[in-house]
């Protein structure tokens, strides 16, 4: 789970081609389709709180957790005079809030960052155990088909005015873990030289099946799942897959 250190100061320019505002607006409708249109909600894997404000914007009271302290460095900063969203820097594997939200949202793959089983089982039953009676948890997820068919064993790289980027990708079928070990160029001021540094992430692929028994185990209810880029049924060739599970046990 260690990651974005370095990369924190950078990470919105890489991020820059991500849909934050259409995610937005699909969390947002199937959050008001559960009766959910305004109270506490908590994002985890918040990051820069890109998608937190976003959500903020829509009328909702957030919480943001990140383990990162620099990605929350700059959520805050980004945040400016407007103070009204609760950043907590904690590991969602063990989260902790001070009461129940109406809703708990993780997007942009950050479920993916959770290597066993039991960590991802833990994480959602620490969802449900926050959740308001009935309360909705929307996540969403890479899977296998993706890493294996679209990521894996490729390298991607970007030369920018003032920094550029090399992303290597190293998957594992065996363990549908994905290693990709990113390095960055970053120009300094005043200068012609560029600074180097590296980060190497991992991250395990998943099918909806897979998760569909973590969610039970977990105690909560599964209701339903999607296709993210089609916004439809989810095929053996999704890439993203949106789930929705509601609080059961309280």
């Amino acid at each position: 789970m260690e990651a974005y250190t370095d990369f924190a100061s950078l990470y919105d320019e890489f991020m820059k081609e991500t849909p934050y505002e259409e995610w937005c607006e699909m969390i947002s409708s199937n959050l008001k389709e559960y009766g959910i249109t305004e109270g506490l909600v908590c994002e985890l894997g918040s990051g820069t709180g890109k998608m937190t404000r976003l959500l903020r914007d829509k009328g909702f009271d957030m919480i943001g957790v990140d383990s990162s302290e620099e990605m929350l460095m700059i959520a805050k900063e980004k945040e400016g005079a407007k103070t009204d969203i609760l950043y907590l820097c904690q590991d969602m594997r063990e989260f902790e809030l001070y009461g129940t939200v109406k809703a708990v949202v993780s997007v942009c793959d950050c479920i993916n960052y959770l290597l066993e089983d039991e960590d991802v089982v833990q994480t959602f039953k620490l969802a449900n155990n926050y959740l308001d009676p009935k309360g909705i948890f929307y996540f969403d997820f890479n899977t296998k088909y993706k890493y294996k068919n679209v990521i894996g064993d490729s390298t991607i790289a970007e030369n920018l005015e003032d920094k550029a980027f090399i992303w290597d990708n190293f998957y594992d079928e065996e363990t549908a873990i994905n290693q990709y070990d990113i390095t960055f160029f970053t120009k300094e001021k005043g200068s012609d030289l560029f600074k180097r540094f590296s980060e190497t992430h991992l991250q395990r692929g998943y099918t909806l099946s897979e998760m569909k028994k973590f969610i039970k185990k977990a105690g909560l209810e599964f209701v339903k799942a999607f296709d993210v880029d089609t916004k439809g049924e989810v095929t053996s060739k999704s890439e993203r897959i949106a789930v929705i599970a509601r609080e059961s046990g309280k």
